[in-house]
């Protein structure tokens, strides 16, 4: 009979004791699993809702001033149009969508105005807010996890972030910002207008809180030949992936473009990178708990198990055993209790983490295959860690002691 026999029948015999080295191994594992389920779709949840602020990077001729990011395009110097075409063809990772503008002040009456030329497909994707009011801009594929696939579940997605393409705007149509129309009294199907030109009120945009609100925006193409100013543009919004920033995102830009300046909202940057930092802190900190109290217990279970067995390790011993076979055996018992104990703890945990999550904190959390392996590893890891102590103490258990003790 070889040593996985017997300890495979020395679990069966002993029943009470199997269930409760498997329930120390399979409630640390669960926790462990739990928590970094939901603290993955966490982080995947963070990116969708940061991604929704809307632009965060910011391509500017190298005169401009970046004083103040969201009025730093405002009568601005100019750059070729076809720089947007560079940052397209360049394959950047991390760049989500481009938003090529050219901002003028116009007077209109008596009333100062930002007229704003826009390409409205990627103009909307960039203003998510602006969804509110029904305008549907390109579909968003947010490189920030928010992608449906296996790892990015649709119910991660924001509807906002899945929109109905708008791929023109009429020449003469124009979308007015919340305060601009309330000081040109104007409604939508109204006129307007600009430079000695009647553009049509296609739509009163929500007020945003932001510079938006006094613009006035037209398609792109209509205000360059308007201001006499064609194929030119004064600033690019990206929506940029935040983990691409932190990895250089920026520096690889201005290598494509060097004669502009390239400037980010660090705290929305910032703002998701200190959070996947926290989560996975807090992720790392229950790993430790839960190896140390995982190992302690069946450091214990081990040693109860040892001093329960004294008198069937001395016969062992008696009939040739080694001490390495019986060093092996309580080794392979920990294994084996590790694997089933890893199994059994990554599906209760998953389970926790599918039922729980979106009723405790409201996200949707989907099984994760990739973390089966890594729980089995783990619960072997701890399991053997747990038992090298008593394995170690078995293994110098002397025939003579035994019979002495009878």
């Amino acid at each position: 009979m070889n040593l996985f026999n017997l300890v495979w029948l020395e679990l069966l015999h002993r029943k009470a004791r199997l269930v409760s080295g498997l329930m120390a191994i399979i409630l640390g594992i669960a926790v462990i699993v739990g928590i970094r389920s939901v603290t993955i779709f966490s982080e995947k949840a963070v990116a969708v809702k940061l991604d929704n602020l809307g632009a965060n990077i910011l391509v500017l001729p190298q005169g401009a001033s970046t004083d103040d990011y969201y009025t730093a395009d405002i009568d601005a110097p100019t750059f070729p149009e076809n720089y947007v075409e560079r940052i397209v063809t360049s394959n950047l990772s991390g760049v989500d969508n481009l938003s090529p503008k050219l901002s003028r002040r116009v007077k209109i009456g008596n009333e100062n105005f930002v007229l704003t030329g826009i390409l409205p497909a990627n103009e909307i994707t960039a203003k998510p807010l602006w969804q509110t009011s029904g305008l549907m801009g390109a579909e968003l594929k947010a490189s920030c996890a928010t992608a449906t696939s296996e790892n990015h579940p649709s119910e991660l997605k924001d509807e906002r972030l899945t929109r109905k393409v708008i791929d023109s705007l009429d020449a003469l149509d124009c979308y007015v910002g919340f305060m601009a129309a309330k000081k040109l009294a104007a409604a939508e199907g109204g006129k307007i207008n600009i430079e000695n030109k009647e553009f049509n009120i296609v739509k009163i945009l929500p007020e945003t809180g932001t510079i938006d609100d006094g613009r006035i925006f037209a398609h792109l193409h209509t205000v360059q030949k308007l201001l006499g100013i064609e194929n030119q543009i004064s600033a690019i919004e990206i929506m940029g992936c935040c983990n691409a920033i932190s990895e250089g995102l920026l520096s690889k830009m201005r290598n494509i473009l060097p004669d502009t300046r390239i400037t980010t909202i660090g705290q929305i940057v910032s703002t998701q990178l200190e959070t996947n930092k926290m989560m996975n802190k807090i992720s790392l900190i229950f790993l430790i708990i839960i190896l140390l109290v995982g190992g302690i217990s069946i450091g214990n279970y081990m040693a109860a198990n040892v001093n329960e067995r004294k008198r069937e390790i001395g016969i062992y011993r008696m009939i040739g055993f080694s001490r390495s076979e019986i060093y092996s055996m309580l080794l392979l018992k920990a294994v084996i209790l590790g694997f089933f104990g890893g199994i059994l703890g990554c599906i209760l945990g998953t389970l926790a983490g599918v039922i729980l999550g979106p009723q405790l904190a409201g996200i949707a959390v989907q099984p994760i295959i990739i973390l089966l392996p890594f729980s089995i590893l783990s619960a072997i890891i701890i399991s053997v860690l747990g038992s090298l102590v008593p394995a170690y103490l078995a293994a110098k258990i002397e025939p003579y002691s035994i019979m002495q003790e009878e």
